[in-house]
C-alpha cells in the first residue's frame, strides 16, 4: 500500500490526518451492498480506478449517508468536492482517492454498543446496572408490540423510533450476558450471520430452488437437520414461542406443518372445515364442547388466512382499530345529542354506526 499517496492526499485536501480513519481499497467493494465499516469514522477509499468502481461506491454510500453528504477527491493535484448525490461516476483515475467525512457521532452500531456498555459500567446508570434478563422481559415484550403498532400505523418516523427501542433491548440483554460471562453481542451477531448463510444455500451456495415454497420447504429441512445435530428431542412445532399471541402461534404452527406436506391439497377443504366447525358450534351441548369447538373454528379461520397469504394477527388488529373508531363515533353522537350512550336504542346506535362506515371510519 502506498502510504505516501495517502499522505499527499491529505496534504492536497488541506486536512490533518484524522485520529481515527478507515482505509479501504475501493475495488474490493464492487459487490458490497452497504458500507462495511462504522460510518461515524471518516473513510479514505484508495484506487478508485474506474467508472464502474466510482458508481458502485456512490450507490453503496447512498444506502447510509444523506444525499448532501460531501465527498472530496484529488484531480490534477487539485481538491475537488461534490455532494454524494451529484457524483457522476467520472471521479476516478489511476491515483484517485475518495475522502468521505464521518457521518456524525452515534451513527454506528459500535458506538451504540459502547453507550449501552457505559450504562452498565460502575459509573453508569443505577437502573440499568440492576437489570437482569428476567427483569427486562416485560420491556422486550412491550417494545415488540409498540414496533408492531408502528408498522400497522404506516408512520415511518414511529417505526424508526420503535425499532431503535427494540434494538436497545437486544443490545442491553447482550451486555448483561457479557457482564455475567455468558456471551457477548459479537457472538450474537456471529451466530445469526452464520445461521443466515447456512439457511440460504440458494443465495450463498449453489443450491437451486423454485420460488418461495421451495425456499420454505428447504428451510424446514435445514432446521430439522440442525435439531438432529444438536440431538434435541424436539419436534417441528417446538420452536414456536409459547408467548406468541394465539393467532400468530396458530398460523406459525400451520405454516411449519404445511412445509413438510401436512396440509389440505386445495383451499376448498379448508373452507369446508370452517363450515363443519360452525355446525359443531351449533350442536354443542355443554360449555366445554362450545369452548372446544370455538377454538377449532378460530384455528380453521386462521388456516383460511394462511391459504390467502394474509397475516391473521394483523388483520384482526386492523379490525379492532376499525371497531374502536366506529364505536367512538357512536359515543360522540350520543354526546352531541346530550344523551348517555346507554340511553340510545340499538337502532339509533346502529344508525350512527352506519354513518361512521359511510365516513370511512
Amino acid at each position: 500500500m502506498d502510504f505516501s499517496l495517502i499522505a499527499r492526499t491529505f496534504d492536497t485536501l488541506r486536512l490533518l490526518p484524522p485520529s481515527k480513519l478507515t482505509l479501504l481499497e475501493a475495488p474490493i467493494l464492487v459487490s458490497a451492498h452497504v458500507p462495511p465499516y462504522p460510518p461515524d469514522m471518516p473513510v479514505l477509499f484508495i484506487d478508485v480506478i474506474s467508472q464502474e468502481i466510482a458508481l458502485q461506491l456512490k450507490k453503496m454510500l447512498l444506502t447510509t449517508y444523506p444525499h448532501e453528504h460531501v465527498v472530496a477527491w484529488i484531480e490534477n493535484e487539485k481538491k475537488k468536492e461534490k455532494r454524494l448525490n451529484d457524483l457522476s461516476g467520472d471521479e476516478f483515475g489511476e491515483e484517485v482517492c475518495w475522502y468521505v467525512p464521518a457521518l456524525g457521532e452515534g451513527t454506528s452500531f459500535e458506538s451504540f454498543a459502547e453507550i449501552v456498555a457505559y450504562l452498565r459500567a460502575p459509573d453508569g446508570c443505577p437502573w440499568d446496572k440492576e437489570q437482569t434478563h428476567a427483569s427486562l422481559r416485560k420491556h422486550l415484550l412491550e417494545e415488540s408490540y409498540e414496533a408492531i403498532a408502528a408498522i400497522d400505523s404506516g408512520d415511518f418516523n414511529s417505526m424508526r423510533e420503535e425499532f431503535g427501542d427494540l434494538l436497545l433491548q437486544a443490545v442491553l440483554q447482550s451486555q448483561i450476558a457479557n457482564d455475567e460471562g455468558q456471551f457477548n453481542i459479537n457472538q450474537v451477531i456471529h451466530g445469526i450471520h452464520t445461521k443466515i448463510v447456512r439457511r440460504h444455500p440458494h443465495v450463498f451456495g449453489d443450491l437451486k430452488l423454485e420460488g418461495v415454497d421451495g425456499v420454505l420447504a428447504n428451510w424446514e429441512k435445514l432446521k430439522e437437520q440442525e435439531r438432529g445435530k444438536k440431538k434435541e428431542d424436539k419436534g417441528i412445532l417446538d420452536g414456536v414461542p409459547l408467548a406468541l399471541p394465539a393467532l400468530s402461534q396458530a398460523q406459525e404452527y400451520q405454516d411449519r406443518a404445511a412445509r413438510v406436506g401436512f396440509d389440505w391439497p386445495e383451499i376448498e377443504g379448508v373452507l369446508d372445515k370452517v363450515k363443519e366447525e360452525i355446525e359443531e358450534i351449533k350442536n354443542a351441548e355443554t360449555d366445554f364442547e362450545l369452548a372446544s369447538e370455538l377454538g377449532d373454528l378460530f384455528f380453521a379461520l386462521v388456516n383460511v388466512a394462511r391459504w390467502k397469504k394474509v397475516d391473521a394477527e394483523s388483520v384482526l388488529r386492523a379490525t379492532n382499530v376499525k371497531f374502536k373508531k366506529r364505536f367512538a363515533y357512536v359515543e360522540e353522537g350520543a354526546k352531541k345529542q346530550g344523551r348517555n350512550l346507554s340511553d340510545l336504542t340499538l337502532e339509533e346506535m346502529d344508525g350512527l354506526w352506519n354513518e361512521a362506515k359511510k365516513l370511512g371510519a
